[in-house]
């Protein structure tokens, strides 16, 4: 009870920033108060087995379109259930599930929580990555619900923070999930110094490897057929600069106006990370005087591809990497955010650069650069001569490409791994018990 008057101070307090961004940006504007009271709806007729898989937002969404299939194929006498905790999410995971019922997460308050189990019944829960709420936790404990982080990572901002609780989230969190199917021997590490049990534990590598041999090609195509990609001769050079933050897009923005000088037939594709910054980044790229387009006003197929298209549209991004011939990762630039992930463009060959803060992706950019599948440069400084190099170099851009690209088939299989790991946990005889 302690934790819901913790949680209500909070609201109260953050309560006009949240209401101003509401006005401002959209967010937190459906379905509130249905997750304040755990309020969601299933169709279950034939009362089988249900499987909990949940999502924060759209990144975690594509991460589940690979494992969720796998899971139906491997299990078809489950039912599954998707949620994802943001409006972006919900909206990709119904694109992407559109014969399961997909749900809103539920606030972490105990009431929230009990009403949103009792009514999905679901006799195991899946979390993609890192989404722990103690409520709901004790909550699935107490109805005996085996919980299976996969994905799991533990970036050193989260480890430092939660070091100084450790015994809080031993409590509260850790022992209330039954496996951890983690990404990299270094986060299990981390778990095991924050006081998760051995046994707990299971390295299975990232699903995005097994998700970024998944192409689109057909999404590619229409894609370049709407921004008018196929028109031009000689073909452009595209650069996409995908899942960016501030202050990075005025970075790229000067430097492709000073590469363009140099070579003209190059094109931006500029990828906001959070849609609720898509106007706030339309307004940077119209003050720079580049010639552009929001992808969002396109009504019918361009002519021809202008200097920059801003992708502002939710679940495009990987159709978007089949189109690119240079990438850069956002996030990594400004020491803040621990960077976006590099998998995906890899798994496109497509030769990518990102600044120096990666620690959310440490393992596959240090095995990227590795095997000269990507650069990492310090600063926006060494991103402009580096692109140029590669803008300037096609053979470089081909021998960068193809190594990043077998990497990431060397590195698949973590889907069926993580698969036996939840097999471990719903065929054990305590989780026989539960159901």
């Amino acid at each position: 009870m302690l934790l819901n008057l913790v949680y209500l101070l909070a609201l109260l307090v953050l309560w006009p920033w949240l209401a101003w961004r509401r006005v401002r940006t959209g967010r937190y504007r459906h379905g509130l108060r249905a997750k304040f009271l755990g309020r969601v709806r299933i169709s279950n007729p034939s009362q089988k087995r249900v499987a909990w898989f949940h999502a924060v937002s759209v990144g975690e969404v594509n991460l589940l379109g690979t494992l969720v299939p796998a899971f139906r194929k491997r299990h078809p006498d489950w039912l599954v259930v998707v949620s994802s905790t943001t409006d972006t999410g919900l909206a990709e995971a119904r694109k992407r599930f559109a014969d399961l019922d997909v749900i809103g997460w539920p606030l972490d308050f105990t009431w929230a929580a009990a009403t949103a189990l009792d009514a999905v019944k679901p006799s195991l829960i899946v979390l993609a990555e890192s989404e722990l709420w103690p409520n709901f936790l004790a909550a699935a404990s107490t109805r005996n619900v085996p919980v299976v982080v996969v994905n799991a990572r533990m970036s050193p901002r989260s480890f430092t923070r939660l070091k100084r609780v450790a015994g809080f989230a031993r409590r509260m969190l850790f022992r209330h999930v039954t496996k951890f199917a983690v990404q990299e021997e270094e986060y299990a590490d981390r778990l095991q110094q924050l006081g998760v049990p051995d046994v707990k534990l299971v390295t299975t590598g990232s699903i995005k490897y097994d998700g970024a041999a998944s192409r689109d090609e057909q999404k590619t195509r229409a894609l370049a057929h709407t921004l008018g990609l196929r028109s031009l001769t000689p073909s452009p050079l595209v650069w996409l600069a995908g899942s960016t933050h501030a202050p990075e897009e005025s970075l790229i923005l000067a430097a492709f106006a000073r590469l363009r000088t140099l070579f003209p037939h190059l094109r931006l594709i500029l990828v906001p990370r959070h849609p609720d910054r898509f106007a706030e980044v339309a307004r940077l790229v119209e003050a720079s005087g580049l010639p552009f387009v929001r992808r969002s006003a396109i009504a019918s197929p361009l002519h021809e591809i202008p200097a920059v298209v801003l992708l502002d549209t939710v679940g495009e991004l990987g159709a978007a990497w089949g189109l690119a011939d240079i990438g850069f990762t956002g996030g990594s630039l400004d020491g803040k955010r621990g960077g976006q992930s590099m998998i995906e463009p890899a798994g496109y060959g497509v030769p990518c650069v990102f600044g120096p803060h990666v620690w959310n992706f440490k393992d596959a950019a240090k095995r990227l650069v590795e095997v000269g599948g990507a650069v990492m440069v310090k600063d926006a400084a060494e991103l402009e001569t580096e692109l140029a190099k590669l803008i300037g170099d096609a053979d470089l851009r081909a021998r960068i490409g193809a190594a990043a690209h077998a990497l990431v088939c060397r590195q698949q299989g973590a889907t069926l791994r993580t698969l036996d790991v939840i097999d471990s946990v719903i065929t054990s005889p305590a989780s026989a018990r539960a159901a």
